[in-house]
């Protein structure tokens, strides 16, 4: 029709619903984000029966320290040396040393008897623990102790005086204790009878004598040959090398002359160390032959005043405890008082002397009753006669 505009219609179609079709990469991403909400649930329950039940007290691991003594007691000193001989505490002098040095200062210390199966890390005896820690060669040992507890020899030496005693230490401990060794190693008859030793004692074995004898004879005294051939010393005769022992004994001797230490009325530690290198030799047993040991009593008798000074001042009364029979590894520690057992013949004779006292104490009492029987019979017949 004319004048008519034309509207269009809009045309409606149908919706079509598509079917997504999902990557691979889209699946795996679901998948981890369906455990990850997995084990974020798992954790938060966890979580919840941890807040449910109550805590544990954790438990904490002794703590183990590098020492063989694991129950020491604070500040005490652990001392592991050589064992001991009726003729001397120790044949060592480096461990004579240290012990003795250890009394003078009255540290508080204890002999381990570990049977000559320990060394310290570096291979040494003597060697100490301390408070957990090792603590190995004499100087040194010496040097740690002296500024932990704050000990000093008696003697107070001058700058001069200290200078002379650094020589002759380095005399005593580096040359003269080489001519000891060299006498002690050349036989072993100069160890095992010059000091009356019984090895099988000392290792704590049941070994036969003769087995031990020379196990000791090709480890330690062939050891102790080869340490004298690093100084140099191998093609030193037997007479040489005492006769360097008997140059350095004269030394100190004229050093001493009328003193009674070496640098005056007290010890110093050159003193200490001069005793606990000629006291095995002062104290070889006499029936065995000693060179070192003869010239001392003969020439040096200063020598023998000042090494019996020491051990009196350093030992006392230990010295005799330590030796002989008892061979007391820690005398200075008071033993607990035991009760010693009453013998059986003992318990027998009590016995008897109770059953007869007893038997006495009943016959008495029956004499005593058979005499107050008497005394009411007696007493009964009187009244009976003056009522007649």
């Amino acid at each position: 029709m004319a004048g008519e505009t034309a509207v269009e219609t809009p045309v409606v179609q149908d919706n079509k619903i598509e079917d997504v079709v999902k990557s691979d990469k889209e699946a795996i991403v679901e998948e981890e984000n369906e455990a990850k909400l997995n084990e974020e649930k798992k954790d938060e329950e966890k979580k919840e029966e941890k807040e449910k039940s109550p805590a544990k007290e954790k438990v904490e691991k002794p703590k183990r320290f590098p020492v063989h003594k694991q129950d020491f007691e604070k500040d005490v000193v652990y001392l592991y040396s050589f064992p001991r001989t009726p003729q001397i505490p120790v044949v060592s002098a480096f461990c004579l040393k240290l012990e003795s040095w250890l009394k003078l200062h009255n540290i508080k210390y204890e002999n381990v008897d570990h049977k000559m199966k320990m060394r310290s890390k570096k291979g040494l005896l003597p060697f100490v623990e301390l408070n957990g820690e090792e603590i190995s060669d004499s100087n040194h040992i010496i040097e740690i102790l002296s500024e932990k507890f704050e000990k000093k020899m008696p003697m107070e030496l001058s700058a001069e005086q200290k200078n002379i005693q650094h020589a002759m230490i380095t005399m005593v401990e580096n040359h003269f204790h080489w001519a000891v060794t060299q006498w002690a190693s050349r036989d072993i008859n100069n160890m095992l009878k010059g000091y009356k030793m019984d090895l099988a004692t000392a290792f704590g074995t049941k070994l036969p004598a003769a087995l031990v004898n020379f196990y000791f004879k090709h480890t330690y005294l062939r050891k102790s040959m080869k340490k004298i051939k690093a100084q140099g010393l191998s093609a030193t005769s037997n007479e040489e090398m005492e006769a360097m022992g008997v140059e350095d004994m004269d030394v100190l001797s004229n050093m001493l002359g009328e003193k009674q230490f070496l640098f005056g009325d007290e010890p110093a530690l050159l003193d200490l160390i001069v005793f606990a290198q000629m006291a095995p030799i002062v104290f070889v047993e006499k029936e065995v032959a000693c060179p070192l040991r003869d010239h001392m009593e003969e020439k040096c008798q200063n020598l023998v005043g000042l090494v019996n000074r020491m051990k009196d001042r350093t030992w006392g009364d230990d010295w005799e405890k330590a030796t002989g029979e008892e061979m007391d590894l820690n005398p200075h520690i008071p033993k607990p008082v035991v009760e010693e057992p009453v013998k059986e013949e003992e318990k027998v004779e009590e016995k008897k002397e109770e059953a007869e006292e007893k038997k006495e104490e009943s016959s008495e009492k029956e004499a005593e009753k058979k005499e107050e029987e008497k005394e009411t019979a007696d007493e009964k017949k009187e009244e009976k006669e003056e009522k007649k």
